[in-house]
């Protein structure tokens, strides 16, 4: 057995995943020199796995729409507003996730749109710059952060994603334009 961690098993998921290949455990373990049953006593299972790739994949992509954000000197409702928008903007034209749906929709509704390590993770970054906007004096809000963040992930999905059970195209619009309502009317 080789010396992998989790580290070395998300990497290796995550090149698959980007290359557009679907997340294969048993070929994974051979390319990690693991047998089967390790890989899954390390990532729990196949769901697991493809929901830590995305969230890491999630916030990294949010961390640089964030610093971009910093950079251009935008604060308060408007940056996390503008935040939301660029991330799910960039989400919905991400070339790998339309492999991912097209190969597989219900595994995607399964471990993106469902509570879950995707949905935590993104919780947890709104959460995180709702908290700073708040904490730097730039915006109040007269909900918890994390019910609003919260409510924006699952607003973002149910435009972003409503596609899959009606057809049509994605509304990110209708999004950002809800979102917007929900935080200007939450703040004080």
């Amino acid at each position: 057995m080789t010396n992998v961690d989790m580290d070395d098993v998300l990497k290796a998921a995550t090149a698959a995943y980007l290359a557009g290949q679907p997340i294969d455990m048993s070929a994974l373990a051979a390319e990690l020199r693991l047998s089967r049953a390790t890989l899954y006593r390390r990532v729990g299972n196949h769901d697991n796995l493809l929901g830590l790739v995305l969230a890491n994949l999630a916030e990294h992509t949010f961390g640089q729409i964030k610093a971009g954000l910093t950079d251009e000197g935008v604060i308060g409702i408007a940056k996390v507003l503008a935040g939301f928008e660029r991330y799910i903007n960039t989400i919905v034209t991400a070339q790998p996730l339309h492999t991912l749906i097209e190969r597989d929709p219900l595994l995607f509704m399964r471990v993106v749109m469902s509570p879950g390590v995707v949905e935590d993770r993104l919780t947890a970054l709104l959460t995180r710059l709702l908290d700073e906007e708040v904490a730097a004096g730039h915006a109040s809000v007269q909900l918890p952060t994390e019910v609003l963040a919260k409510a924006m992930v699952r607003i973002g999905d149910s435009f972003m994603y409503s596609h899959l059970l009606a057809g049509g195209e994605p509304e990110t619009g209708s999004a950002v334009s809800v979102v917007t309502l929900m935080l200007t009317s939450a703040a004080g």
